[in-house]
This record gives C-alpha cells, sequence and structure tokens, in this order.
C-alpha cells in the first residue's frame, strides 16, 4: 500500500497534476554590468521585478497547495513542496545578489554616470 501511495505521489508531483498549477518561472537574463548600459541595467531591473513577483506567486501556489493538502499528507509530499519552496527563495536570492554585482560594476566601469 505505501508503494502504491508512493508512486500515486511521484507521479502527481512529476507530471504537475495539483489542484493548482504552479508554474515556475523563467529565469531572467542579467547583463554584465562592465559592459552594459544603463538602459540596459533599468530593463533587467524592470524583468527582475516582474520575475521576483512572478516567484512570489508561484511560492503562494506551493503554500497554497502544501495548506490543501492538509495534515494528513504524505511526509514525501510535505518534503518536495518544502524544498521547491526553499529552491525558489534561494534563486530569488541569487538573481538579486547577482544583480546588485552587476550594478556595482557597472558603477565602477561608469565612475560619471550614464
Amino acid at each position: 500500500m505505501n508503494v502504491l501511495r508512493f508512486l500515486i505521489l511521484l507521479f502527481a508531483v512529476s507530471s504537475g497534476v495539483s489542484a493548482q498549477e504552479c508554474d515556475y518561472p523563467p529565469l531572467v537574463s542579467i547583463p554584465s554590468g562592465a559592459d552594459s548600459t544603463m538602459d540596459e541595467l533599468l530593463a533587467a531591473q524592470g524583468a527582475i521585478r516582474e520575475y521576483m513577483a512572478s516567484m512570489n506567486e508561484y511560492m503562494d501556489c506551493v503554500d497554497a497547495e502544501l495548506t490543501a493538502a492538509g495534515d494528513d499528507a504524505p511526509e514525501e509530499y510535505k518534503a518536495i513542496m518544502l524544498s521547491r519552496y526553499n529552491a525558489a527563495v534561494a534563486e530569488m536570492e541569487t538573481i538579486a545578489s547577482d544583480f546588485n554585482v552587476e550594478v556595482q560594476a557597472y558603477r565602477e566601469a561608469n565612475p560619471e554616470g550614464d
């Protein structure tokens, strides 16, 4: 019985079958600050803001699915959903950090501004 439950859980998680569809947003491209114009960095900043908003929606969806599954959800399912949530947080932090590095590189390459 546990094997059957695990296989059903594995199929549901891997195929995206759920009460809600949690679509993982695509990564954004971050231009090299040393080689970019201010307009390119501003465009990237706008794309990153949209990405962050989409990631917040994704995390809300994952959280809602976990809540909907309830306390009786298999521990494996809970662990998978928590891993998805934590991976999204880590990715968002990395994107923000990488962008800040490129902004600093832009400032160093353009000390008087664009």
